[in-house]
């Protein structure tokens, strides 16, 4: 018996990264997984290793800056396994610009995925908890930059800090109707997208964090899932840190 056994799970985001390792662990501890993303064969690929492994998963494609794609990806959920009991709105990009040099365009497309985004996979998970009548959670995916700046975050920076303040409004709201909201904050993870970085950039990125490396998308998976389980029933409108000590100093 896993702490999420027989949980219907959805994970936006979950092709690669920090959402495919979230979709594998929650997996593997007895959830019934929703992966979802753009990508159609990263997805298979991805419900290919949870089936082999002897969990349950399926792929809904969808774009979280859709609502039409959101609302669909809720109610395939709900037609292939009958409920749902977790929310993670994991879907992310990242973009660095000072403000003087950041495009409109590039601003409202990171304010369309990573928050927009956010708030439509809160919605429609908020609205179909509540339909079922028996609670739910939800573990949004935030960043350091939830808490802290840093130069040329901008646009990013700003939409994390609204992840922020949307999931203590959320996870405030319908606390008494045994929805829990709480979003993790990681800080940089170690990603294949991170190592085509400069030796030297990379490197000064893991000097950020006192604990002397960058993080796991593992790390970031187990901490999601103790949100998402009955081992974090009292906690909800908060923000859980992973971030090697960066937000610290």
């Amino acid at each position: 018996m896993g702490k999420l056994n027989d949980r219907v799970c959805i994970i936006t985001g979950s092709t690669s990264g920090i959402g495919e390792a979230c979709a594998k662990e929650m997996a593997a501890e007895g959830g019934k997984i929703v992966v979802s993303g753009r990508n159609e064969k990263e997805g298979a690929r991805v419900v290919g290793e949870i089936t082999a492994k002897g969990g349950t998963a399926t792929f809904v494609r969808a774009d979280v800056a859709s609502e039409d794609d959101i609302r669909n990806l809720v109610a395939k959920a709900v037609e292939v396994y009958g409920r749902l009991d977790v929310m993670v709105a994991n879907s992310g990009i990242g973009l660095t610009a000072d403000i003087h040099e950041l495009s409109t365009e590039d601003w409202d497309t990171m304010m369309d995925i990573n928050l927009k985004g956010v708030f439509l996979c809160d919605k429609y998970a908020v609205i179909q908890m509540l339909a079922q009548g028996d609670g739910g959670a939800i573990v949004n995916t935030g960043s350091i930059h939830s808490y802290v700046a840093k130069q040329a975050v901008t646009a990013y920076a700003t939409t994390k800090g609204g992840v922020r303040m949307l999931t203590r409004t959320v996870g405030t709201s319908y606390a008494a109707q045994g929805i829990r909201a709480n979003f993790v904050a990681p800080g940089y993870i170690d990603t294949p997208l991170l190592k085509g970085l400069p030796p030297e950039v990379y490197q000064e990125l893991i000097n950020l964090h006192p604990i002397g490396r960058l993080g796991r998308a593992e790390e970031v998976a187990k901490a999601v899932a103790f949100l998402a389980s009955d081992d974090a029933s009292f906690i909800t409108g908060t923000g859980l840190l992973i971030d090697g000590g960066y937000t610290a100093l």
